[in-house]
């Protein structure tokens, strides 16, 4: 089963969308199933995992009842408040519907570089780690020490590392990003979604070779059993095709083995979303 384990959905809201900024035009408008289903057959994609947009307890029910309607998604991220008194009440909830996987919290926004490490959020991802959701991770550089200091506190919760931690292609910098993904792949439990790449790149003006030495040095530490595609769509659309975020992905596979192939695209996202 071939699976992309990145996709958003939304019924577009401008309030709540604020994050799509006027340079995002292009997706402001609602993105459903029902228009990704062509994509997806198109280019071989039996099913999808569901991530979260949009901060609201909403957002979670609406992928829930999405999963409902379409067997595309095989699983859902959802968003719950780590600070919540009642999340165990929460979680033990979710436990109902067995689609939604894990969570994730859109750290990238917040100005915080300690987010990660405060002990309200830290009690959440105790809490996550007890009833065995994954927490993905969509960070920004000023949250790079504090991630691996997170990751080194829950060292049984599953962490999903998003896009790479987003690595900024287009101005070529790479030091303190290799650094970074070079001490999180110490750690056994992270993965790492190789996703949403083109959107870090010159939107208009990218080139394969310019994810080259990206790509490599996140299978260079992560390992082939640890890394995933993830097309990030419809975000990616700002920068590629479906098809062009399948090809960015798949341009350093040329070693890996049937078996390291298959796990790449998509029994990796089964063994870790545990579908």
């Amino acid at each position: 089963m071939t699976i992309d384990s990145h996709q958003h959905f939304w019924m577009y809201d401008p309030d709540r969308d604020s994050w799509i900024t006027e340079e995002m035009s292009a997706i402001r408008r609602h993105f459903m199933p029902t228009d990704l289903r062509a994509e997806l057959h198109a280019n071989g994609i039996d099913g999808v995992i569901a991530v979260q947009a949009a901060s609201t307890p909403e957002e979670t029910q609406f992928l829930v009842d999405l999963s409902t309607m379409y067997a595309m998604i095989k699983g859902v991220v959802g968003w719950v408040d780590l600070r919540a008194e009642n999340l165990e009440e929460q979680l033990e909830n979710f436990r109902s519907l067995p689609i939604t996987k894990g969570f994730r919290h859109i750290v990238e926004a917040e100005a915080d570089p300690d987010y990660l490490v405060r002990e309200d959020v830290q009690r959440g991802l105790c809490a996550l780690t007890k009833y065995d959701y994954t927490f993905d991770l969509l960070i920004h550089p000023r949250h790079f020490q504090q991630t691996l200091a997170c990751v080194a506190q829950n060292p049984k919760l599953q962490f999903v590392l998003d896009h790479m931690a987003k690595p900024d292609i287009k101005s070529g910098e790479v030091e303190q990003w290799a650094s970074f993904i070079a001490d999180l792949s110490k750690y056994p439990n992270v993965v790492c979604k190789v996703s949403g790449l083109a959107k870090e790149a010159d939107w208009s003006n990218w080139e394969l070779s310019d994810f080259t030495a990206y790509i490599d040095h996140v299978i260079q530490h992560f390992g082939k059993d640890r890394v995933m595609f993830g097309s990030d769509w419809p975000v990616s659309l700002l920068a590629a095709t479906y098809r062009e975020s399948k090809e960015i992905a798949a341009s350093r596979l040329d070693d890996f083995t049937s078996e390291e192939r298959a796990a790449f695209w998509g029994e990796t996202a089964r063994r870790i979303y545990k579908f």
